[in-house]
């Protein structure tokens, strides 16, 4: 479909081509979280102030998860506990860590009032799939069975990323479902990744290839999947599940210029014709990624107060 930038997108965009940004599938995996981690530095605006910001050790079968809990100077509470979200940071699988998403972190338990608890699964290619799935199950596990400690509310537990964590938040979701245990009581999932078949249409127009790229995305798959099977399995592409019926209700946003965009409002549909409870937010002049620019795009700014107050709302 026809695919027009905000003005200020095409400045960014702009912007980044003029400085020769280098394509991440020319770079190695150490390179392109260098650059990424560099990049927030330009993108990522002034967090508001929280009350505090404190280092997490998820204890995990395979070993400490790090991750990182965010409590917001205006606080939801019920009989002393407040509501979560518990956060898995893009990159593909292969960057992003805590620190490229921190400021996020920061805006979204400000903007929610609710604790964010942002988790540092470990990363492709040195931890192959289904390794950032395992952790991300097993730190929303660790997390509800130690909610009243963390000063969270086991039964206003939502989990929440963007791109490949936006991935990881549908399969947590997914897993919960499947176990009966923990509860969610929501979803976040910013432009997510569903189907690592690729195929949508997305994928193949022009417009769509600002930042990351198709190619981008095959970069990221390999180091990522095993076998070209793994593609297959419902951890890595939720969107091959059946039935997503019994899910918890779902914040899906999609970017118009961005390959996954179709895959995302595919799945926001699919919820939704399954019953699911689906808020569908669509910033059509945006690109993979705008989440995080807040300081050159408001309308990064303007999807974090929406999804705050869609936390908000949640019951």
């Amino acid at each position: 479909m026809p695919v027009t930038l905000d003005p200020d997108a095409a400045l960014v965009f702009k912007a980044f081509q003029e400085a020769g940004r280098p394509a991440y599938e020319t770079l190695t995996p150490a390179e392109a979280r260098e650059y990424y981690r560099q990049a927030r530095f330009v993108t990522n605006p002034e967090p508001p102030l929280l009350k505090s910001v404190a280092p997490l050790a998820i204890h995990a079968a395979k070993g400490i998860i790090p991750a990182r809990i965010y409590t917001p100077m205006t606080l939801r509470q019920s009989n002393g506990l407040a509501p979560s979200l518990v956060f898995f940071h893009g990159g593909g699988w292969v960057i992003g860590d805590l620190d490229t998403h921190d400021v996020v972190c920061r805006k979204l338990a400000d903007e929610g009032q609710l604790i964010v608890i942002s988790v540092d699964y470990r990363r492709a290619p040195e931890y192959k799939f289904p390794a950032a799935v395992d952790d991300a199950i097993a730190a929303t596990a660790w997390i509800a069975d130690h909610a009243p400690e963390l000063g969270i509310d086991a039964g206003r537990l939502c989990v929440g990323g963007d791109s490949a964590g936006g991935n990881l938040a549908a399969v947590v979701a997914i897993a919960a479902r499947e176990s009966k245990s923990p509860s969610i009581a929501g979803q976040v999932l910013v432009y997510p990744a569903t189907d690592f078949a690729m195929t949508h249409p997305s994928h193949r127009e022009p417009e769509t290839s600002i930042l990351l790229t198709h190619t981008v995305i095959r970069w990221f798959r390999d180091h990522y999947l095993n076998v070209a099977a793994d593609a297959d399995d419902w951890r890595a592409s939720p969107a091959r599940l059946e039935t997503l019926a019994g899910l918890p209700p779902a914040y899906v946003l999609t970017a118009g210029a961005d390959p996954l965009r179709d895959e995302g409002e595919e799945y926001a549909r699919r919820l939704d014709q399954a019953g699911v409870a689906v808020t569908y937010r669509t910033f059509p002049g945006q690109f993979h990624g705008f989440f995080t620019m807040g300081k050159l795009l408001d309308q990064a700014n303007v999807a974090a107060r929406d999804m705050g107050a869609w936390l908000q709302a949640l019951k």
